[in-house]
């Protein structure tokens, strides 16, 4: 690993348009992932696959709450449908019983 001094010439002798060597490249290359990870860290960013996974995680059991809600929803709806279709019966069945005996 090259000194901070030494990678900051680098990187301004970069920044100007000026060759490097390869191992001049590689060394600043090697900086800059240095300073990114530094850089990460300080914005605690070092783990980012954690909170991300976790995230995740909890949109999955949301969309499986969600999902079984659903089901439970559209079962209620068909038996709503089924208690609406035998009240219409029965008002018909009643009716019927009910006119002849008002003539």
């Amino acid at each position: 690993m090259i000194s901070e001094n030494m990678a900051k010439q680098l990187h301004d002798r970069a920044t100007r348009g000026e060759s490097l060597t390869r191992e001049e490249q590689t060394e600043l290359e090697n900086w800059y992932a240095l300073q990114d990870q530094i850089e990460s860290e300080r914005l605690g960013l070092s783990k980012p696959d954690t909170p991300n996974a976790n995230l995740q995680t909890q949109i999955k059991n949301a969309l499986s709450q969600l999902d079984g809600i659903t089901k439970r929803i559209q079962e209620v709806t068909s038996e709503n449908d089924a208690l609406r279709r035998e009240i219409v019966a029965l008002r018909r069945q009643l009716a019927h019983q009910l006119t002849p005996q008002l003539v």
